[in-house]
């Protein structure tokens, strides 16, 4: 009888143990620190950021070629950015056109659905993947008035989906909002 009181005792601070040591690990999982981020920063190669994160210097002419668009020759104030996703990555090309040629644009594209307007500007907050304050405006859906449509989703090539917007900025201009998923 002391004998298994003996094999009892040495067994269960051994089994808690055990359950102590796995707390700590389940408690240290869900927390994030896996103690190997410093690792995985070492093997990625200097000046390397994890996705997602914008591109440098990257060109207009060259997004409009990614996104498959012209860009017209009265165009104005052409911006771009391109930003590397963790899935998919964003591509966004801007500028102002003359408001007399908009529809011309527009129709160039062959957009897969009608441009539709909206009046009122989207009341709910969102917060966009790719969003076009990374090139100092406004989001097109925060503005009254806007012109919408998609372009293609899937379009030729790599690109996977395309959509346009274009707000009045004046009498005379209106900005094309040109959003890719690449």
């Amino acid at each position: 009888m002391s004998r298994s009181r003996t094999r009892g005792r040495i067994r269960y601070p051994a089994l808690s143990a055990g359950l102590a040591l796995l707390a700590a690990g389940l408690i240290a999982g869900c927390t994030g620190d896996t103690g190997s981020e410093t690792a995985q920063d070492a093997s990625r190669p200097p000046g390397r950021q994890m996705p997602p994160y914008w591109l440098e210097g990257v060109s207009v002419e060259t997004v409009a070629q990614q996104l498959q668009v012209p860009i017209p020759a009265s165009a104005s104030e052409a911006k771009a950015a391109y930003q590397k996703g963790f899935q998919d990555d964003g591509l966004l090309l801007t500028f102002l056109l003359p408001s007399e040629t908009v529809d011309g644009f527009l129709a160039g594209l062959k957009p897969q659905e009608p441009v539709k307007a909206r009046a009122v500007p989207f009341a709910g907050e969102s917060t966009p993947v790719a969003p076009f304050a990374h090139l100092g405006l406004p989001e097109p859906d925060s503005l009254p008035g806007i012109r919408k449509a998609q372009v293609c989703a899937p379009c030729k090539g790599d690109l996977d989906a395309l959509h346009v917007a274009v707000a009045q900025v004046d009498g005379q201009h209106s900005r094309v909002y040109l959003k890719g998923i690449d």
